[in-house]
């Protein structure tokens, strides 16, 4: 295992962030638990490539580092792995990350196995104005159904109440990624049945709007 490469004699926050973050496998990691607690199982079977071993030496790495924590299941069986408050901090950085690398994707079209979860974190969560957000002025819920999963953003920023729906929003993964690319437009994907959305279009504006996707 190569040792990575460290910035010590540097004093910048920059290269002590780099320390903490550079090599590619720790964002990646961090990246999975982003969602919520994963175990270990979870984290290897969304990183194809990592080994056993460079996995494990990662979550040790980022839980010394108090950037992850170990949570014992209900059964105390297998340790989940979740993110601290420290580690939480670095989900602006991620989503950063998300924006630059987005047009420098390939074509969606020719992408194979998109994570349905991770395409509306990319697609939508990473893409969350708040300034937008707070200009609309409404506390509403948007369904997202991609791939095989339901996912419930909203018009607010931070934890809110549960609340019915006010729009529903249906497509694949590959057509989000599109959306979001600008290789296709809202209005296309609509008519051509790529996107059926359900839902009053003052509340598709404000949405469109909250999560910047009105190019």
């Amino acid at each position: 295992m190569s040792t990575p490469v460290r910035y010590d004699e540097q004093y910048c926050p920059i290269a002590r962030a780099l320390d903490a973050l550079g090599d590619r496998w720790t964002i990646l990691v961090l990246r999975e638990l982003a969602s919520g607690e994963q175990r270990y199982t979870d984290v290897k079977r969304a990183l194809p490539g990592i080994s056993p071993s460079v996995l494990s030496a990662r979550l040790q790495q980022v839980v010394e580092q108090e950037l992850v924590c170990e949570v014992p299941s209900e059964h105390g069986t297998r340790m989940r792995y979740a993110l601290t408050d420290r580690g939480r901090s670095v989900l602006p950085v991620l989503r950063s990350l998300t924006r630059f690398g987005m047009d420098l994707l390939e074509d969606p079209a020719e992408a194979e196995g998109l994570d349905p979860r991770r395409t509306v974190q990319a697609c939508l969560v990473a893409y969350f104005d708040p300034v937008a957000a707070e200009e609309v002025g409404v506390d509403e819920r948007y369904l997202i159904r991609t791939g095989d999963v339901e996912i419930t953003l909203s018009a607010t920023r931070g934890p809110t109440p549960p609340k019915p729906p006010v729009l529903v929003v249906e497509a694949d993964p590959s057509t989000l990624f599109a959306l979001r690319q600008g290789r296709v437009r809202w209005e296309e994907a609509v008519r051509t049945g790529a996107m059926t959305v359900s839902g009053p279009q003052s509340a598709v504006r404000r949405m469109r709007r909250v999560f910047a996707l009105t190019r």
